[in-house]
């Protein structure tokens, strides 16, 4: 049939024996995307790229570790007999609440010690954050997991529309899948584009666009991850089970199955948080609102609390010297306007 191609590699290239993967490659670019949008943002407030270069270095490194840990923590018969496996991360198997917490954990402490608000810092990172996962779950794409269940090759071309590369990547040993990975991406696009929306709004107070981040991103995951095959599962009680199916149900409505549990449990432990995350972070910003412990507004300036860092003591002379230097400026000229005045006074005396 036309368009019908062999699957991407997912090795990009080689050099000698180092192969280099797209996984890697596109993590990367979507850390690095996530870092400019961060910086770019940072510089309203006054606080310059390194920072947030420094963040990226620490949070990055601890977003794969916990990713790996939380992935493998819940998938640990699969690798108590092989634990080289658990290293190779490259082969896939991360999981995003992993990554989360690692980085969230990371930067509470960079952030801390830089002398920051933690909530001022995550709202200005919550974009470079979902736009991360959106590109990041190109990743995916390429290694053909974190797929749906089954579906027939005419729901992706003609139902979707996908062309022939997405198509064809999603032929996975004889079967069409689900392109979960998409759903998800453009999910995050879209939730990119109402936080940008969101933090030029005059009622916005610190934390809540992070938290309005995980509202976002979570509602997207408890629906996209009941389609997948390979969720991570348990067997819990039958009550919460039901909650889930039940809030699940308008996708069924729709005519969308859910896949199979990986352990054939009865709850899928990313659903689970989803719903836990949206009612916590809800719970969140209206406590604060309510108690009146949320008086800083996200417009508000960024003021580091106790001894400022020192980049920050370099801008504050930098700053120092053009306000000295604009203020001498203006003496001078009032000193020549002055004389001036006076030399045409005189004049205007003679005559």
């Amino acid at each position: 049939m036309i368009g019908k191609f062999l699957a991407i590699n997912p090795i990009a290239f080689s050099i000698g024996a180092l192969s280099v993967h797209w996984y890697g490659i596109i993590l990367g670019t979507a850390a690095l995307v996530g870092m400019i949008l961060a910086i770019s943002e940072g510089k309203r407030f006054g606080i310059i790229p390194d920072f947030f270069m420094d963040l990226v270095l620490i949070g990055v490194p601890s977003a794969i570790v916990g990713a790996r840990i939380y992935y493998v923590a819940f998938k640990w018969e699969d690798y108590k007999d092989n634990l080289g496996e658990i290293v190779k991360v490259w082969h896939g198997g991360i999981a995003i609440y992993g990554a989360l917490i690692g980085a969230i954990i990371a930067a509470v402490i960079y952030v801390r010690r830089k002398g920051y608000s933690f909530w001022r810092i995550a709202d200005i990172c919550a974009p470079g954050l979902i736009v991360g996962q959106a590109i990041g779950r190109w990743g995916n794409f390429m290694n053909q997991e974190a797929h749906g269940g089954v579906v027939a090759e005419s729901f992706l071309r003609d139902n979707l529309h996908l062309p022939n590369w997405i198509v064809n990547q999603m032929l996975i040993e004889g079967q069409y899948y689900h392109p979960t990975f998409l759903y998800e991406s453009l999910w995050n696009i879209v939730g990119l584009v109402l936080l940008f929306v969101l933090r030029r709004q005059k009622f916005l107070r610190a934390g809540e666009l992070f938290f309005s981040y995980f509202i976002w991103y979570s509602i997207g995951r408890f629906f996209i991850e009941a389609l997948r095959t390979d969720s991570l599962d348990f067997t819990g009680p039958s009550w919460i089970a039901n909650v889930l199916k039940a809030l699940w149900s308008p996708m069924a409505a729709l005519g969308f199955e859910q896949g199979k549990m990986t352990y054939g449990g009865n709850i899928r432990i990313s659903q689970l948080l989803a719903v836990l995350i949206v009612i916590a972070a809800v719970i969140w910003i209206y406590v604060r609102r309510k108690t009146g412990a949320a008086d800083v507004y996200y417009s508000d300036p960024i003021v580091p609390s106790g001894r400022e860092p020192k980049e920050h003591q370099e801008q504050a002379v930098i700053a120092g010297e053009v306000m000295t230097e604009t203020h001498e400026e203006a003496v001078q000229t009032e000193t020549i306007d002055s004389t001036k005045k006076e030399q045409k006074d005189d004049s205007n005396g003679t005559i």
